[in-house]
């Protein structure tokens, strides 16, 4: 009997030791997704140079755009030919704020390729300008009260998705949060920049 208690505690340690770990490296993949340092034009001085459609979102970096779903397939079609990033977002969400370092990291790290937009989705204004001035990003959202634009855009009336449009305009669908940078610009290179 005395064998079996050894290997039940040497068991239980194994599972307190793996347990340390993976709690460690989940503190890690969370730091990698923490909100920027930087400022808004810190951003914008760090995708200076960047073609100037690009330039035109760095410009509105922030900012929260009205026009809804007809402003959003407009600002679309003046990229196309382009890869896109589009981020359906929210105040209220959680997992949208889990994610939003790591479209922080992205944005900046790919922002002289890559369109990145956001719909501000079911939300209310005030909220949504709070979060950005707490979660500052290099482009800007559309305004979209309702949730019509997001639903059009995203195909899913869930909260956050990302779509990513290649070059060609093919498009794919990525539903729930980004919890880690590596994991969003493992998409990007996949799906937005493969054509």
């Amino acid at each position: 009997m005395t064998p079996t208690r050894i290997s039940l505690a040497a068991a239980g340690a194994a599972v307190i030791v793996l347990l340390v770990i993976g709690l460690s490296q989940l503190g890690g993949s969370s730091a990698s997704t923490a909100p920027s340092k930087l400022t808004l034009a810190q951003m914008q001085a760090r995708l200076s140079g960047s073609p100037a459609p690009l330039v035109a979102l760095h410009a509105q970096g922030d900012e929260i755009l009205p026009g809804g779903l007809a402003a959003v397939r407009t600002r679309l079609a003046s990229l196309r030919g382009r890869p896109i990033v589009v981020n359906k977002w929210a105040s209220w969400c959680v997992p949208c704020k889990a994610e939003f370092g790591a479209f922080q990291s992205a944005s900046l790290t790919r922002g002289r390729q890559v369109a990145f937009i956001g719909i501000d989705s079911e939300d209310d204004s005030a909220s949504a300008a709070g979060f950005l001035r707490s979660f500052p990003v290099s482009y800007p959202s559309y305004f979209d009260p309702s949730g019509q634009a997001g639903v059009a855009i995203t195909d899913s009336s869930s909260t956050p998705v990302t779509v990513f449009y290649n070059a060609r305009g093919s498009q794919y669908i990525h539903q729930g949060p980004y919890l880690s940078a590596s994991k969003l610009e493992a998409d990007i290179a996949r799906y937005a920049l493969n054509g």
